[in-house]
């Protein structure tokens, strides 16, 4: 067998589901706390390509694994014959979908007023949903080995690459910076309205369950809170509670980020004063 085939096999293996806060989950959590701490350590002066770079290669390795999962979910074989059936219900526009298509993004478009956009998404919104993922994996975890690694680094590396990008300066830990990535998260949600309505209008919501950003009225939530939310109260105040909900978790990753800069600011003030 070549060695892709190994490594398909290896992928297409099962394993034990894995349970929150054991040896997988822990071990994935060290790894995207390190990975982020790697790219800081190899940041060297204000390098804006440099910066792009790395974003983009993160992007494109999420993009190659979720090409992986649409594979492994969509064909089956079967007794020696390969069947084909698209698994609506992952498709790729989820909240933790974004950063690739964001990165991506990030990484083509040179600097400036839509690339800063984009960068303070991936360094505010997507750390939430990121950061949500990673410490409270209650429903992402499956026996196939190769999609339960794909959800690991899909949602780790929106932590490291938080890290890296406030790290390198390349995104301002200021208050403004929700500002800017706010648009990126309405154009997101749009683009989930729109999606929604045509899963229903086919009929694709009666043989699947097909929510993006989980905010669609005809399917039933599955949030946490959101779902308790969307049933009471009119769609058009449910959504707005959505996106001012998400926006505050997002801004508080913020300003998570402007306290650890404000001690890293005072500790090496200190350090500096004791020098002279």
């Amino acid at each position: 067998m070549s060695f892709l085939g190994s490594i398909i096999e290896f992928l297409d293996t099962s394993m034990t589901t894995p349970t929150m806060y054991g040896w997988f989950h822990i071990l994935w959590l060290v790894i995207s706390i390190a990975f982020g701490i790697l790219l800081c350590a190899l940041h060297k002066g204000v390098d804006p390509d440099r910066v792009r770079r790395t974003v983009l290669a993160v992007a494109i390795t999420v993009m190659v694994l979720e090409i992986y999962k649409f594979f492994n979910f969509s064909f089956d074989y079967t007794d020696g014959a390969v069947t084909f059936d698209f698994y609506w219900s992952s498709f790729p526009w989820q909240f933790c979908s974004m950063p690739m298509y964001v990165g991506l993004l990030a990484g083509i478009i040179k600097r400036g007023r839509v690339h800063d956009s984009l960068c303070a998404f991936l360094a505010t919104y997507a750390v939430f949903a990121g950061a949500a993922v990673m410490l409270y994996p209650s429903s992402v975890f499956i026996e196939a080995i190769g999609i339960n690694i794909q959800t690991m680094v899909c949602h780790g590396s929106m932590i490291s690459i938080g890290i890296y990008l406030y790290y390198s300066g390349h995104v301002k830990a200021e208050h403004k910076t929700i500002l800017k990535a706010l648009p990126v998260f309405a154009a997101a949600i749009l683009v989930a309205i729109v999606l929604n309505e045509i899963g229903y209008v086919s009929g694709l919501c009666e043989e699947y369950y097909f929510n993006m950003f989980y905010i669609s009225p005809h399917e039933d939530p599955h949030l946490p809170v959101y779902s308790l939310i969307q049933p009471l109260v009119p769609y058009p105040l449910s959504l707005v509670i959505y996106i001012i909900g998400f926006t505050l978790a997002a801004y508080v990753m913020l300003l998570l980020a402007m306290g650890i800069r404000a001690i890293g600011t005072r500790v090496a003030n200190k350090v500096r004063a004791t020098r002279k």
